[in-house]
């Protein structure tokens, strides 16, 4: 029976390389059930495409059932990760996790690519706690190590707290955030993704807001960039945050006015220099705010 190379199957939620013209029709009923009896792998993903792209949900469910009972046993990881990636591009990863579970990977090489999609098909059927758990897992605990990671969708360290506050969690969401220590703009987004989640956590008695904390410690960051619209962003946040804390935002909101005036301010300026001097091809930049 023909193997999908690893690699591929581990682009899960990659778009799938064109290797032939789409079918202009779906196959016919017979040809269908043969392939249901016969097919391997390939086929089987291949058929489980096309009955996405036309729409044929009952085809699809009997694709599924075929692909969840194809190897009850599997023997290698290689056939493992290609009858669940099978299934995740047939729109089951529930059934996905199921056929990882009939494999135990070694702690070499085959761990690492098992958790990848043991996470990718976990975070797909919304099983936060699994995803999590695969993602803590792939790392064996070292935080550091998994803000390293940069996985589909995005840094590693952040979806590990998107499950936990997903999961219902946020203070462990909150926890995972604050170990970070990346810097710049995604150092700012981080730490005010942990404002936000710990304000759902404060009581709103309480005088000095971690969270507000938190947001001052992301716009310093922001403004060290000069990426002004998120400084915006985060102090928009900040005054939410006060105003649904029983504060009265005045100091953020003081401090907005003052940032968005500067940049109308700026973004005129700019646009009297690029009228002023089109005819001249004077194409530098104003200063910064």
């Amino acid at each position: 029976m023909g193997m999908p190379a690893l690699p591929l199957v581990l682009t899960l939620m990659a778009a799938v390389p064109a290797v032939q013209a789409a079918p202009a029709a779906p196959m016919v009923e017979p040809e269908f059930q043969q392939l249901l009896l016969e097919g391997d792998l390939i086929a089987l993903e291949q058929a489980c495409r096309d009955a996405l792209d036309f729409g044929l949900d009952q085809r699809l469910q009997q694709l599924r059932d075929r692909l969840l009972g194809l190897h009850p046993s599997p023997e290698s990881l290689e056939l493992v990760l290609a009858n669940a990636g099978a299934l995740m591009t047939c729109h089951s990863p529930e059934s996905a996790g199921v056929v990882l579970n009939r494999y135990s990977p070694g702690q070499g090489d085959e761990w690492r690519p098992w958790l990848l999609l043991r996470w990718q098909a976990a975070s797909a059927a919304l099983d936060h706690r699994q995803a999590a758990l695969a993602l803590r897992r792939l790392v064996k605990g070292d935080l550091a190590a998994l803000e390293r990671e940069t996985l589909p969708g995005g840094n590693g360290l952040v979806q590990l707290a998107e499950h936990e506050a997903a999961s219902g969690r946020p203070q462990a969401a909150v926890d995972v955030l604050l170990n970070g220590s990346s810097t710049g703009v995604a150092g700012a987004r981080r730490l005010a993704r942990a404002a936000e989640l710990l304000a759902e956590t404060e009581s709103l008695e309480e005088e000095a807001s971690q969270a507000d904390q938190l947001l001052e410690q992301a716009i310093e960051l922001a403004a060290t960039e000069e990426a002004w619209s998120l400084a915006v962003e985060l102090l928009q946040l900040q005054l939410r945050l006060q105003l649904a804390g029983g504060g009265d935002g005045a100091r953020p909101r003081q401090r907005l006015e003052q940032l968005t005036a500067r940049l109308d301010d700026h973004y005129g300026y700019w646009r009297r220099r690029s009228v002023g001097h089109a005819a001249v091809g004077d194409t530098s930049d104003a200063p910064a705010p």
